[in-house]
């Protein structure tokens, strides 16, 4: 699984780049692993509401669901940002590697 703090983890490389297919198919999986264990959060928080369990453990695990897509909206966008900039120098993409790090990090 790729991770944001990987160099390049979201990037596709240049056109002909023979491992173009190899990075979007590590970012899609890692979104989508990161989209079931939030559905994984919603149900676990709809049992809690049913159950009856007092409002605060709900508030609890419904804040830690909305971080967990807070976290994999900025990681879908990170991403986007590296895509765009594929082509760009290296110190470029370090720069922008940086910033979507701090973006996805304090967010």
């Amino acid at each position: 699984m790729s991770d944001a703090s990987t160099p390049g983890a979201c990037a596709t490389p240049p056109a002909g780049h023979p491992s173009g297919s190899r990075y979007r198919s590590e970012h899609q999986r890692d979104v989508v692993n990161r989209l079931k264990r939030i559905e994984g959060q919603v149900r676990a928080l709809i049992e809690m509401v049913e159950a009856g369990r007092p409002c605060e453990d709900v508030a609890q695990q419904m804040s830690a669901a909305r971080k967990a897509m807070d976290k994999a909206f900025f990681r879908m966008m990170a991403c986007s940002v590296m895509e765009s900039v594929a082509v760009a120098d290296d110190q470029t993409l370090r720069e922008v590697e940086r910033s979507t790090r701090i973006l996805e990090k304090y967010a």
